[in-house]
């Protein structure tokens, strides 16, 4: 003990040198500095590259030349800052990116775009574009969307344009040269203004689009602009419709006349009533029909769909509280829909007499939403957990709802993943503990909310509304009677005397709630099912 050993340990510099003389004596000098990627066939090289994330590619094209030329080669993705500043790199950036299919091009308010010569030019540079979007390209004007056109035609098969200033004459040159085109998404155009599509020359009604399948409309001052080519597109499956000022029955009636194969058509915040309706029922072939918020539509429109479009899956009603769609056309639904698979209901006031309906008939629901319904009780969600066995997913939202009738889904529904449980301010804690230990594989999504919510809003805006509805008033008191000496503290004296005056209104969200009242009761969104 306590002698030192009769060999000395060898030292880490003496392990590492024989490390190494053992790799000289056994490969090559030039092995240690030698590209193992070589012998990676490009096109696998390319194919790894696909599963990195963009910033991870781009540090892997700083590798080597050749990384960098796969990298090119093979991108098909492209997103761009469209300002003018762009047109000087095009000719190199797309000699490196030579194959890209989909580009998005977009420039914020306070830059200047690219104009027609950019547009141009990126077409004659990506002759194999099949996607194009363009986002707040304001210096674009008709011109360069016909160049653009004429180069790209043959390839394109889906255009998406907003916030851009030219109008319907530019969207309809698109649509005369590219013969491939098949979905279109016209957004904000600054260039829709007041001409009717009789104005837009060379367009009419037979024949204006002979591949177009899914055409979107929102938020255009006169959409009617495109109404030609709603009634001449004969292969059109998907209309959406959202949020454009006029008219739309007589555009919907004879789109029911003419193409009776539309299969999915959304109606959002446009004047609609049941003529319209009486148009769409027309299309015999239709499985997705959203009503939001179309105040003039009424039981019986919704009756005559139902009646005659026996392949309906898919059912949105957003009756923005005006009782105008309730059992009568629910119960119409149910009794002619065997298909339905997806059903949402927000702001509305259906009874007993319309869920039962819906619960004994819909045999194939599997994606139910309720949100804002004021007259459901713990009963309908019971008859619901017992007669709705195909049932997956299940959404309750602002609804008057306790825990008696949360618990039914602990026996009912035995398909049923995931349940949505928000803003119902009977349904406390308790029944989710409860819940999870009779079902353990039930995805239970729930909210401690205490605040009934003033509308039927489906998002979750509602978690804002849970601050103290009155503040501390002696905080406030205290800080507005100090009197600081400083001109800053004064400022913040004043400050505090405001709020201390208004504190009432901002802890009750007064203003949120009003406006949120008024006029902005959403839909559900498309997370409640995922």
């Amino acid at each position: 003990m306590g002698q030192s050993p009769s060999t000395p340990a060898p030292s880490p510099d003496h392990h590492r040198r024989d490390i190494f003389t053992t790799i000289d004596a056994d490969f090559p000098n030039d092995s240690l500095i030698r590209d193992y990627t070589a012998e990676i066939p490009d096109e696998c090289l390319a194919a790894i590259f696909h599963l990195l994330t963009t910033t991870d590619r781009k540090i892997c094209s700083a590798v080597c030349r050749r990384w960098l030329r796969v990298d090119g080669e093979n991108r098909r993705r492209l997103s761009l800052n469209a300002e003018a500043s762009l047109l000087d790199a095009i000719p190199s950036l797309f000699s490196r990116f030579d194959s890209v299919t989909k580009l998005s091009l977009r420039c914020t308010r306070r830059a200047t775009s690219i104009g027609d010569d950019g547009l141009i030019l990126i077409s004659l540079r990506c002759k194999g574009l099949e996607r194009l979007k363009l986002r707040g390209c304001r210096e674009i004007t008709e011109i360069g969307m016909v160049g653009f056109a004429r180069n790209c035609g043959k390839t394109l098969k889906k255009l998406s344009v907003g916030s851009c200033m030219f109008g319907a004459k530019g969207v309809y040159a698109v649509i005369e040269h590219c013969t491939v085109l098949e979905e279109l998404s016209v957004k904000r155009l600054r260039g829709v203004d007041g001409d009717g599509g009789e104005s837009v020359p060379g367009v009419s009604i037979e024949g204006v689009s002979s591949s177009l399948k899914s055409l979107c409309l929102k938020e255009l001052v006169n959409g009617h602009s495109f109404a030609p080519l709603i009634i001449g597109s004969k292969k059109l499956q998907t209309l959406k419709l959202i949020r454009c000022l006029g008219d739309w029955d007589a555009t919907l009636s004879t789109v029911g006349r003419v193409n009776s194969g539309l299969v999915e058509i959304h109606l959002e915040k446009v004047q609609v009533s049941d003529v319209g309706l009486a148009g769409v029922s027309k299309c015999f072939n239709l499985e997705t029909l959203h009503l939001v918020k179309t105040p003039e539509c009424s039981d019986s429109g919704l009756s005559g769909v139902a009646e005659r479009c026996k392949m309906l899956r898919k059912l949105h009603i957003d009756g923005w509280r005006i009782n105008r769609i309730g059992d009568d056309g629910l119960i119409s639904v149910a009794k002619n829909c065997p298909n339905l698979q997806e059903l949402v209901l927000i702001a509305m006031y259906p009874t007993s007499l319309s869920l039962a309906e819906i619960a004994s008939n819909c045999q194939g629901l599997e994606r139910f939403a309720l949100c804002g319904i004021g007259t459901v009780g713990d009963a309908d969600i019971e008859c619901f957990a017992a007669k709705c066995g195909a049932l997956k997913k299940m959404c309750i939202k602002g609804c008057p709802v306790s825990n008696a009738g949360i618990a039914a889904f602990a026996s009912g529904c035995p398909n049923l993943v995931k349940l949505k449980v928000r803003k119902c301010r009977k349904v406390t804690g308790e029944i989710v503990e409860w819940l999870r230990e009779k079902r353990s594989s039930l995805a239970f999504n729930f909210d401690y909310s205490e605040v009934e919510p003033l509308d039927g809003n489906g998002s979750d805006g509602g978690a804002r509304e849970t601050t103290m509805a009155f503040p501390p008033m002696d905080t406030q008191v205290n800080l507005a009677d100090d009197a600081p000496s400083s001109s800053n503290n004064n400022n913040n004296n004043r400050v505090s005397m405001f709020r201390t005056k208004f504190g009432f209104f901002v802890g009750r969200n007064f203003v949120p709630c009003a406006f949120r009242r008024w006029a902005n009761i959403d839909s559900i969104p498309s997370s409640s099912f995922s």
